[in-house]
């Protein structure tokens, strides 16, 4: 299963003590795929550094993602602009189109303006929904 996890939840999941470290977990177990781009890792890196005033704790969430053998890093080269309440959250839907992703794993609501496409589909979790879907791995 292919993952694009926004970055809302990579900051819930990182920390032992994290409500829902077991995706974290189940991400360094292999149960599922991870799929990065470039735009992604340094949005990861930026919002790690400035939510936990930290360079170096979020330098160490990136380098030990990428050295995962689950991770997907894909280079979208089509802008499908399908989100226009935050474009900047388009980046996670390209990712997932071009990686053929199952899920994009948000808890923002901007991605509900999704559901009114039929081309191409996307289907997004919650956070919560996707612990529920770890947990059955």
């Amino acid at each position: 299963m292919k993952v694009v996890l926004d970055t809302n939840c990579i900051l819930q999941i990182v920390f032992p003590k994290a409500a829902y470290q077991e995706v974290w977990k189940a991400l360094i177990a292999q149960k599922y795929t991870i799929c990065l781009t470039n735009e992604i890792l340094l949005e990861y890196r930026e919002i790690l550094e400035r939510c936990f005033q930290d360079a170096q704790f979020a330098e160490y969430v990136i380098e030990l993602i990428l050295s995962l053998p689950n991770v997907e890093r894909v280079t979208p080269f089509y802008r499908f602009n399908l989100i226009t309440a935050d474009p900047d959250d388009n980046k996670f839907v390209d990712c997932a189109v071009t990686a053929g992703a199952t899920y994009i794993v948000s808890n923002d609501h901007h991605f509900e303006e999704l559901k009114h496409y039929q081309f191409p589909q996307v289907d997004v979790r919650t956070l919560t929904e996707f612990l529920n879907i770890v947990r059955t791995l």
